[in-house]
């Protein structure tokens, strides 16, 4: 259970799940709707997803590893490396889940033909790993880097699925509308995925204070103080609020969305109301971790939103 734990088990399975959501609630319809028969077998699919989470883990594993330190001082009772699991064992870990993520991802370039997977699945480990030794520790730097790499693994659904059908039908499909709506909705959704990150990533840096602090961490509720950081975060809770109905009212294709308005009203609307009057009132740990509780609340509601959105289709 400890492994399961390290590796951030309930968060592999949301992202897991997610891929599918997207690929299978989604894509699938939209190609399906334009008459375009898919080439992504399933099995190839799911190596896709394999290498995502095998990755995903090897950064949770080394992230634990450099941040002994901080986790003795924010919760000592859930500390795994040193304690439960030797970090030699750890640091093997990463390197085996590493490794087996890049291969992974490399046999998906050859399949596909995209020399950019190769680059990409050997740049996110080192990403990774200099995020957590560096760029965490850094105001902002450690919060766009995660949630960027959030938003790629939703964009590699789209991408890997329509690099195998340019393999075979050629450029030409790349102009289609199948393809326009495809990305369209993608994009949309790695935005959300961006975005809410980032606003996680900026609560967890204020429910982690003490212990960046005692480590030299400069992070944004460090450099530019609580009140500051909670100013910041309300604007962007703001910001995406007004996205999502803004979305709704600009594109018409949202208002086909079966049951759109209830969805977005007590699925997301609600919940981010709820993030900011407790984000706003949060003045202890336990305040702020209740308050990131809320966020994958958020994310895990715009997970589900997908299948919805594909109902149109």
């Amino acid at each position: 259970m400890n492994y399961l734990k390290l590796i951030r088990y309930k968060n592999l399975l949301m992202i897991g799940g997610m891929q599918y959501a997207l690929r299978y609630g989604l894509i699938l319809p939209i190609l399906e709707h334009y008459s375009v028969s898919p080439v992504l077998s399933h099995l190839r699919f799911a190596m896709v997803v394999a290498s995502t989470l095998l990755l995903t883990a090897s950064g949770y594993v080394i992230n634990d590893y450099f941040d002994i330190r901080i986790d003795r001082i924010n919760k000592p009772n859930k500390v795994l490396v040193g304690r439960f699991i030797a970090r030699r064992t750890a640091l093997f870990l990463h390197v085996l889940l590493t490794m087996a993520g890049i291969l992974l991802g490399l046999f998906i370039a050859y399949v596909a033909r995209k020399e950019i997977y190769a680059l990409m699945y050997i740049a996110v480990p080192m990403l990774l790993w200099y995020y957590s030794t560096t760029f965490k520790r850094h105001i902002v730097i450690g919060n766009l880097v995660i949630s960027f790499l959030t938003g790629i693994v939703v964009l590699l659904v789209v991408s890997v699925e329509f690099a195998m059908l340019t393999k075979v039908h050629g450029a030409p499909i790349i102009r289609t509308e199948a393809c326009s709506t495809a990305w369209f909705w993608t994009t949309g959704f790695a935005i959300f995925a961006f975005l809410s990150n980032f606003i996680r990533e900026i609560i967890k840096d204020t429910e982690d204070i003490k212990g960046d602090k005692a480590v030299g961490c400069k992070t944004l509720p460090i450099a530019l103080g609580i009140t500051l950081a909670k100013s910041f975060v309300l604007i962007l809770e703001l910001v995406s609020v007004l996205a999502i109905w803004g979305i709704y009212f600009y594109v018409d294709e949202f208002q086909t969305i079966p049951y759109a308005i209830p969805y977005l009203l007590i699925g997301l609307t609600l919940p981010h109301v709820a993030l900011m009057i407790k984000w706003m009132k949060a003045k202890t740990i336990a305040d702020f971790h209740k308050v990131s509780g809320i966020s994958k609340i958020i994310i895990l509601m715009g997970v589900l939103f997908i299948l919805l959105a594909g109902q149109m289709f």
